[in-house]
């Protein structure tokens, strides 16, 4: 087995949609690339570290229960983190780490963007996005 890391960037949507609408000049979305970002498919979500978070400017959208390592505890879910890698963009809520700790990519960002871990190659592998060979079913 092997780890699969990939470089992340991360813009905030809120700034992106008021740009767009001329309420703030285009060099004041708040964006930044991580390198070595872990492709955790054990992790539901994205999770960034709080600073990576205050850096965006990352609004709270919930607090939640979580499962960890250590147990049971609180975390914060941020909303309208728009992730771009591998030639894909979504845009996704992220659960919120301590200072200090690595961001990681979780499973529901993955299979939305049509990506999967290739675990041999430590790579990510884009799936088929066009013909009838697409990752998007809908049944």
């Amino acid at each position: 087995m092997g780890k699969v890391y990939t470089d992340l960037t991360i813009t905030n949507r809120g700034d992106q949609f008021l740009a767009k609408r001329g309420l703030i000049n285009d060099r004041e979305v708040r964006s930044l690339t991580l390198k070595r970002v872990l492709v955790d498919t054990g992790a539901t979500t994205l999770c960034l570290p709080e600073d990576v978070i205050e850096t965006l400017g990352l609004e709270v959208l919930k607090e939640v229960d979580v499962v960890t390592a250590m147990g049971l505890g609180k975390a914060k879910i941020f909303q309208d983190a728009k992730i771009s890698l591998h030639g894909r963009e979504g845009t996704f809520e992220c659960l919120g780490l301590p200072k200090g700790c690595d961001a990681l990519l979780g499973v529901i960002p993955l299979e939305m963007l049509g990506l999967e871990p290739d675990l041999q190659n430590q790579t990510l592998r884009a799936l088929p996005s066009e013909t009838v060979d697409t990752y998007l079913t809908i049944l």
